[in-house]
């Protein structure tokens, strides 16, 4: 397959994903904004963080590197030896769900059972979800690998609304449940996510007039399971040594991505109320890089590892395929850049309307505009970290991914500490305000990778993060008008205010992308082009 069909299928996947994943998020965005005015701010930290830290701990360290592993091979693979590795993930998780759950609950403080009911069998619950949804990992990373467009979108929607809708049910009806209502609702989660990969690929393959069972590396379902056979080894070594590697960065990079709350579980920098009232902000302000930055990363990273070979220089490559990855990140950074910036320069003058709407007065009032502001800077952040590790990350040799690990090892070691003194210093603004440095550290690492990789072509696609002076004009303007309206409109006003001042952003939005219309040309090409193929595929299909 060449490399503008894998654009193609990529594009497709993301833009499909983008759509669906927008639906999906705000039908559970209404049913999380119902579901908060029943609870506490206690309940709100022990689930959002303790208990979801276990989960997303145990499922990472057991999965992240196999996936990274398992989806950087070519073509010439035996996928029996890749399916058998990745069945690994699942004693791994065993495993890691035994040694952190003894964590929980023996190390860590428990909190007052007469607020917080059912500790010990909510981290039971969670641990068991992390293990679940391990079973299904074989299966998704064979429909990523074959760019399965929908099947991963509408899989972990259709888990996300149900635990929602089984969640709002249980805390109007059964409030005094407790812990029991999450940890229920969290194993439903798993189990359907499993249970959508699971089907569809059985289906799959019991269907041979398919056009997409033809291309997958089964035929049968039990080749789906592990296999020993006597005429090779029951691994691929090299995708074995690969994963060691990954092991190493993800361990690094799951501190990095989870320090706060690492902080805040282990040091007690925050109580559970304060720690609930922060990951609500986190999570909402993090809305926009899960809709449309994640499924952007993901889907381009399996591009970017298929059409670049790992252990070659830019310069030793197919340079047909080089300059496509060249103008694709290009495109990508710009587009990174410029949603980034949308979100820093409107957010300021509309945070605080954002979470009143949301939450009420639990969220608006304190500490919660400050975060939310804050967080819309580092938005920005991880909008480009987000795009460059994509790249980086598909392109590194194994020699260099374990250079890597060594500056992520010092990163997370300072990380950690500034985490710590910043809360201290300042409260829980310093979590983010230790992000952005952390975020704006390993940009430089993965600009420095780029500028390298490019350096002996004519490519030079870091020319993505350079915006015109009209455009940057904009959006300065823009944030200056709004945060105006702001003082006099907003938030104590009422409903006419509020809707004249979203009105204001509405057409200073508006404004804003227009002027990017017709300065962005390039990125605006490309859009059009990526999903004018989308929109061909999905016919074709």
């Amino acid at each position: 397959m060449g490399s503008r069909e894998v654009l193609g299928q990529a594009a497709r996947l993301a833009s499909s994903g983008l759509l669906l994943q927008v639906l999906f998020r705000l039908i559970t965005f209404v049913l999380n904004a119902f579901i908060l005015r029943f609870l506490s701010k206690e309940i709100v930290g022990i689930v959002n963080v303790r208990l979801t830290l276990l989960y997303s701990t145990t499922t990472f360290l057991a999965r992240e590197a196999f996936r990274r592993a398992c989806l950087s091979g070519g073509a010439q693979r035996d996928w029996s030896q890749t399916l058998n590795l990745l069945w690994l993930t699942v004693p791994l998780g065993i495993f890691w769900s035994l040694c952190l759950g003894w964590v929980w609950l023996q190390l860590l403080e428990v909190p007052d059972p007469n607020v917080v009911p059912y500790y010990g069998t909510g981290v039971l619950l969670f641990g068991l979800s992390a293990v679940v949804e391990l079973l299904g990992e074989p299966f998704w990373v064979l429909a990523q690998a074959h760019m399965f467009v929908k099947l991963k979108v509408l899989a972990e929607s259709m888990s996300v609304i149900l635990r929602s809708v089984l969640t709002a049910f249980l805390v109007l009806w059964l409030p005094h449940w407790g812990l029991y209502i999450f940890s229920l609702a969290q194993l439903l989660y798993t189990a359907v996510l499993v249970l959508c990969y699971v089907t569809y690929l059985i289906k799959l393959l019991r269907s041979p007039e398919s056009t997409k069972q033809l291309t997958l590396p089964v035929s049968r379902v039990t080749q789906l399971l592990p296999s020993i056979s006597r005429s090779r080894a029951f691994v691929n070594w090299k995708e074995a040594r690969l994963t060691w590697s990954f092991f190493k960065q993800s361990f690094l990079k799951q501190i990095l991505t989870e320090g706060e709350r690492y902080v805040m579980t282990f040091l007690n920098v925050l109580n559970f109320g304060d720690q609930g009232i922060y990951d609500i902000v986190n999570n909402l302000g993090s809305l926009v890089a899960r809709l449309i930055f994640q499924p952007i990363e993901e889907s381009f990273y399996i591009f970017f590892a298929k059409v670049l070979e790992r252990e070659k220089d830019a310069s030793l490559q197919k340079q047909d395929d080089v300059a496509v990855a060249a103008a694709v990140l290009e495109s990508l950074l710009k587009l990174a850049l410029l949603t980034g910036l949308t979100i820093a320069g409107f957010g300021f003058a509309y945070s605080q309307l954002a979470l009143d709407i949301y939450g009420g007065a639990m969220l608006s009032s304190g500490s919660g505009p400050v975060l939310m502001r804050c967080y819309c800077l580092y938005v920005l952040l991880l909008a480009i970290n987000g795009v460059t590790e994509c790249f980086t990350f598909a392109a590194m040799s194994k020699e260099e991914v374990d250079r890597y690990n060594f500056t992520m090892l010092a990163l997370s070691s300072s990380f950690l500490v500034l985490s710590y003194l910043l809360t201290r210093w300042c409260g829980s603004v310093g979590f983010i305000m230790a992000n952005c440095f952390n975020m704006g550290i390993r940009i430089a690492q993965s600009l420095s990778f780029i500028h390298h990789y490019f350096q002996e072509s004519p490519h030079r696609p870091l020319a993505g993060l350079r915006l015109s002076p009209v455009l940057l004009g904009m959006f300065l303007f823009s944030a200056g008008i709004t945060s105006v309206s702001e003082a006099f409109l907003c938030c104590e006003r009422g409903w006419p205010a509020r809707l004249a001042h979203i009105a204001v952003g509405t057409i200073c939005l508006g404004v804003t992308l227009g002027t990017a219309f017709l300065t962005e040309t390039k990125l605006i090409h490309f859009l059009r082009t990526q999903l004018g193929r989308s929109r061909l595929s999905d016919k074709m299909t």
